[in-house]
């Protein structure tokens, strides 16, 4: 009896293993393949290794038994990191520049669909069942965009589906929406500061325009704040090369000499050189700017120490630059301590050798992961390791 039951509790656990979906172990080509093959969509879980909310998904909707229902028997799927192996040229391919993105692409290698973010179950279903209805198809929107249609609702939807991977197509979309607005609510609002990425979209005349409604919800600080950031990126599109990776460091000062001060210019371009080289993987430069940015770290957020503390921790492995990522998370902590920073202080810790003050850090986030309901599995292996 006592191995019958232990049969069959291993049976109801390859059973739930089962349940959720199934993602192909080939590459992309096989997959494209079977698609062809079986005549279905593919659905891609286009993801990151470092984004939090691509490991939430993967934990909480994934394995979903109606999750997997659905998706296993209408697509062939595939899970593709998107800045690692043949994941970087699709990424580019497929225009890709947010985690998670989920792509719906057909036989061929064409998207007809596309969404971002954490979803939910329900949601996330139905995502698929657009994909699917010829009606729902992001080609199918488009289209329909073009032949005029002038539903704010539509437009609305049509809009968050390409705001983050056609931002040109995106503003004219909501463009359309704007010109029929008389007044705006928060949500148009918020729609329109998420929209609004460069001086040169038919958007930024609206965000002109509309300021006094948008101060309504945002005190004129923010504003303006809002559109020195849209100024500064205006610029620094045109200043970084993309083929090359290098920058113009004369045109971005030139172009915001007009609204930044020169130290500030410099303080901002250092930024934007450290960000740029931490997404091309040049560790050696990233680290040398974040260094010289943060020589004082007394007014930066806990989020942003953090933040710092744990690109470091991941990419960096010089002993001194370690050491002052521990100071960074050491200050992130002392202004808000949480589950997030307590793990980053545990790990550098245990990074830099100091295994005495990683096991009292990953205690800590784990006692404080009990009581904010964050999952500290990762912090346990950490603290069964020590």
């Amino acid at each position: 009896m006592k191995r019958l039951a232990i049969i069959s509790s291993l049976f109801i656990g390859i059973f739930a293993f089962a349940q959720g979906i199934k993602f192909e172990d080939g590459n992309f080509a096989s997959v494209l393949a079977k698609a062809k093959k079986e005549n279905k969509l593919i659905f891609v879980d286009a993801y990151a290794s470092w984004c939090g909310p691509c490991k939430l998904m993967v934990k909480n909707i994934f394995p979903l038994k109606n999750v997997g229902d659905y998706y296993n028997s209408h697509f062939i799927n595939a899970k593709i990191d998107m800045e690692k192996g043949e994941g970087i040229e699709l990424a580019k391919k497929y225009n890709v520049k947010v985690f998670p993105t989920y792509l719906f692409i057909d036989p061929s290698g064409e998207t007809v669909h596309r969404t971002i973010g954490y979803v939910e179950e329900k949601d996330f279903i139905q995502f698929a069942k657009d994909a699917e209805d010829p009606n729902k198809k992001l080609t199918a929107l488009k289209q329909k965009f073009e032949s005029g249609e002038k539903d704010p609702e539509f437009l609305k939807n049509l809009a968050g589906l390409t705001l983050y991977n056609d931002t040109e197509f995106a503003g004219k979309v909501l463009n359309r929406y704007f010109q029929q607005k008389t007044a705006l609510d928060q949500e148009d609002v918020q729609i329109l500061l998420s929209g609004t990425q460069s001086t040169e979209s038919p958007l930024y005349k609206i965000f002109q325009e509309k300021k006094a409604e948008i101060i309504k919800f945002y005190p004129a600080d923010k504003y303006e704040k809002f559109d020195k950031n849209i100024k500064v990126n205006t610029v620094a599109q045109k200043a970084y090369n993309t083929e090359t990776k290098s920058w113009n460091d004369n045109y971005f000062m030139t172009g915001t000499q007009s609204f930044l001060s020169k130290e500030e210019a410099e303080k901002v371009l250092k930024r934007m050189k450290a960000n740029r080289a931490l997404k091309n993987k040049d560790i050696p430069v990233y680290e040398k700017l974040i260094l010289e940015l943060y020589q004082d770290y007394s007014t930066a957020s806990s989020g942003e120490l953090n933040s710092l503390a744990w690109n470091f921790f991941e990419n960096v492995n010089t002993k001194t630059s370690l050491e002052k990522a521990v100071a960074w998370a050491q200050e992130s902590v002392k202004k808000d301590q949480s589950f997030a920073n307590t793990d980053t202080l545990a790990n550098l810790y245990n990074k830099i050798g100091d295994k005495k003050n990683a096991k009292i850090w990953a205690e800590k986030s784990i006692e404080l992961a009990k009581t904010s309901g964050e999952d500290s599995a990762d912090t346990e292996k950490l603290l069964k390791s020590l």
